[in-house]
């Protein structure tokens, strides 16, 4: 019989295994740069890393930010970069089709390899990006390049560009970065890039989300990767324990299973696109339906308030000159004293003063 292991005892391995608990670290001992911060949003990748305790005015260019998971800006060391490129490249034809969505279609009707076509578009890309490029810029010039299959009318751009995701999962295997901070993004190529099949242990995203999201299911990590869930089961570890979540099998690394332990107390504000908040079973973070359309709505999406390993609301910050106001949405009675010193800390680390805390409830 597998171990039963308590929701509570999950919520604190995962604040722990992410370094939430953390007064201070440096960008190589900071866990979740081995599956990436991604780095959406005003409150992004930084602030991810300051709760974890770097201090990220002082990293310079050791951090370097790149579009990979579902095709989203992640920040990872700059050493790692090759390792990345191999680690979060799709696992099979089958797994690149699924992430390049609706451009997999017009590929297959001109018999052109999903894998394929993401080399084509990598290598355009290359030639043409030897120098800082806006998107806007590089995409007009790649279009020009392509021929139709990789092309299509966007509606909302009044426009014939490349298709939006395999342009941006090409980018790194054409050896491209993100000028961290820029909108629209200014592409640029990474100094000494040189690709590796290799992927080093730390790096492999299926052991990472279970060394960081764990305990977990091949579903569960295919959610996140947006892979079928048959190629992530074919990279399941071996090194693996079952434990039982309520009533559910899961797994966790087996150097882990010591670690599952209620969660420590504390409160921290997390930025909408978190890595706590990116695990894909929701239900056992925030179980209210209507909570979690709010937290996780598609479009303007709030940060978590998580205090003593519950999401206990949301919040958001408004900025007025060089002061700002958070605004937090509480479902439940929590400290309102160490919210303020978590608002504090937000206020400080945008170089701003801190207004006002105005809770809803």
């Amino acid at each position: 019989m597998p171990t039963a292991v308590t929701r509570q005892q999950v919520l604190g391995f995962r604040v722990r295994a992410q370094q939430l608990d953390r007064e201070s670290g440096s960008l190589a001992d900071t866990a979740v740069l081995d599956i990436g911060v991604q780095d959406t949003g005003s409150d992004g990748g930084p602030w991810a890393l300051a709760l974890r305790g770097v201090d990220v005015s002082t990293v310079g260019d050791e951090l370097a930010t790149v579009w990979t998971v579902r095709g989203a800006p992640h920040l990872y060391r700059r050493a790692d970069l090759p390792g990345v490129a191999a680690a979060t490249a799709p696992f099979s034809e089958a797994d690149a089709g699924k992430r390049i969505i609706t451009a997999a279609q017009p590929l297959e009707a001109a018999g052109i390899g999903n894998l394929a076509a993401l080399d084509i578009v990598a290598e355009a890309m290359r030639s043409i990006v030897t120098a800082p490029m806006v998107k806007g810029e590089m995409s007009g010039r790649l279009t020009a390049a392509m021929d139709p299959p990789f092309v299509r009318f966007c509606v909302p751009c009044d426009a014939t560009h490349v298709h939006e995701m395999p342009f941006r999962l090409a980018a790194l295997r054409a050896g491209l970065e993100l000028q961290p901070g820029t909108s629209p993004p200014v592409l640029q190529p990474i100094p000494g890039f040189a690709p590796t099949t290799t992927v080093p242990e730390r790096l492999d995203v299926v052991r990472a989300y279970l060394r960081l999201l764990g305990p977990a299911t091949p579903r569960l990590v295919a959610g996140y990767l947006d892979a079928p869930v048959k190629d992530v089961r074919g990279r399941w570890p071996e090194d693996v324990v079952e434990v039982d979540v309520a009533g559910e099998r899961r797994w966790l690394l087996a150097e882990d299973a010591d670690r599952l332990a209620d969660p420590p107390a504390l409160t921290r504000l997390l930025g909408p696109f978190d890595l706590h908040l990116q695990a894909r079973d929701r239900s056992l973070l925030v179980d209210d339906t209507a909570h979690s359309k709010d937290l996780w709505r598609t479009l303007g999406r709030p940060g978590g308030v998580l205090s003593d390993g519950e999401v206990v609301g949301t919040w958001r910050a408004r900025k007025a000159g060089a002061s700002v106001t958070v605004s937090v949405d509480l479902w439940t009675r929590s400290d309102r004293g160490a919210i303020g010193e978590q608002a504090e800390r937000l206020a400080r680390f945008r170089g701003l003063s801190l207004k006002a805390v105005d809770f809803s409830k």
